[in-house]
């Protein structure tokens, strides 16, 4: 039988390790699901919707660590991947999304379903390519699913239908088609030793530590010691940083709580850590900043910068530890973790089961209190995050997934859906609110 395009796109998936592909069944995708189906070694997820298709393989990625797969037909197929695919693409996880595209010879005819892909996804994606030959693979596929996996985002292939049952049966599929590599980034010694002049002067030094943090929890605590710091979490490095963690004073923000909110406003040095925190009225207007990211773009565009350095936390913090000298006074720790202790007093009353009717505090503390050790909670934009936020409790094996960055409705179950075929002997618990129906009022 003659190979195609879709079969060489297939065995590109396989030797990349992927074992399923989320999305509805189209005709402009019967080439595609020809081909998986003749391969018998990836399985079709049918969803009800491509949006689903996107979530699902968003939080199939962030816990495999590999890339995920998803996939639309021609028009309105593809086009319902798109919030999905921003959610993904904001979220930093690897995925690949296959759009497919009307015959290639009724491109730019006004043809049925007709839509432009190639442009359409260019801002929720890395990589975004039109398939239009056969000379193009596997080349196309390994170069979508290489920037994937290198950018940790989105990249789309645009693929016709007709061109998808093209005749292919040149270049070979490489066995290794990604190269995932993790290098050590840190900021040289000159810049070292100027944040840790900076750290020297302080006197009130708090720290805003966010999800770029993972891996890097007993590097902080020997920091926040050395320092004398409160910690400040936000939200996407809550599941991260919250446990075993005596210096935490909680999130800040929408949903935050006072005492981080006072931690940052009263601190003479806030040192932000793998945090991309949105909101600048949270920000101190008077202390010095600095910043340590992974991603050198994201220094100061979000508050003014005294310093920002390029480099991942824990390796940074590492070598940053042996040039901080000076001691600092216990006095801005310890005001702030015991105002941590009173809002949570506070908080934890909101969840006495005594109350009547039961409040949604209450539901939250027992989920929390009840499920698996290392249980995967998905919770949708609204007050589902208010209350995962505030009483979920995280112990290092947890995970919590949600639309932290895009915050959009109907997230949790599309992503407890990937979640669960990702790892299907894990509890996997979706807190789903109002927000998953078209009609409602959520207040974030």
């Amino acid at each position: 039988m003659r190979r195609t395009i879709a079969d060489s796109i297939v065995e590109s998936l396989l030797n990349s390790g992927v074992k399923q592909i989320y999305g509805i069944i189209g005709d402009s995708l019967n080439a595609l699901l020809d081909a998986i189906r003749r391969s018998g070694e990836i399985e079709w997820i049918h969803v009800r919707h491509e949006e689903v298709a996107a979530f699902a393989a968003g939080a199939d990625a962030a816990l495999s660590g590999g890339i995920a797969v998803c996939a639309g037909s021609s028009g309105p197929g593809n086009l319902h991947l798109i919030n999905g695919l921003y959610d993904c693409h904001r979220n930093r996880v690897p995925v690949l999304a296959i759009a497919a595209h009307i015959p290639s010879s009724e491109i730019g005819s006004g043809f049925f379903q007709e839509t432009r892909p190639d442009m359409l996804f260019q801002e929720c994606s890395f990589f975004c390519e039109v398939v239009t030959g056969p000379k193009q693979m596997p080349r196309a596929v390994t170069m979508a699913m290489q920037t994937a996996t290198a950018k940790s985002g989105v990249s789309v292939l645009v693929l016709p239908g007709d061109v998808a049952a093209f005749e292919y049966d040149e270049s070979p599929v490489p066995e290794r088609v990604i190269h995932s590599t993790r290098p050590i980034v840190s900021p040289s010694t000159d810049e070292l030793e100027t944040l840790a002049d900076y750290l020297n002067k302080g006197k009130r030094i708090t720290l805003l530590c966010g999800a770029g943090c993972a891996g890097a929890h007993a590097s902080l605590m020997k920091l926040c010691e050395k320092l004398q710091s409160p910690m400040v979490i936000a939200l996407r490095g809550k599941e991260y940083l919250e446990y075993d963690n005596p210096y935490s004073v909680g999130l800040t923000g929408l949903i935050g709580y006072s005492s981080g909110y006072h931690a940052m406003m009263e601190c003479d040095v806030l040192l932000m850590l793998g945090t991309d925190f949105p909101y600048r009225q949270f920000y101190p207007q008077e202390a010095t900043i600095l910043q340590v990211d992974l991603d050198s773009s994201r220094l100061g565009r979000r508050t003014t910068l005294a310093y920002g350095v390029c480099g991942d936390v824990k390796t940074t913090v590492e070598m940053l530890l042996p040039l901080l000298k000076e001691t600092h006074s216990p006095d801005h720790l310890q005001h702030f973790v015991a105002h941590y202790a009173k809002v949570r007093e506070e908080l934890d009353k909101l969840a006495d089961p005594g109350r009547a009717p039961i409040h949604p505090q209450f539901l939250m503390k027992v989920i929390s209190d009840l499920a698996d050790e290392d249980a995967v909670l998905t919770c949708d934009v609204g007050t589902p995050t208010v209350w995962a936020a505030r009483y979920l409790s995280m112990n290092g094996k947890r995970r919590l997934i949600g639309s932290f960055n895009h915050g959009t409705m109907a997230n949790a179950m599309p992503q407890a859906i990937g979640a669960q075929v990702a790892q299907p002997g894990r509890q996997v618990v979706s807190l789903s609110g109002t927000g998953a129906s078209p009609c409602c009022s959520e207040i974030y």
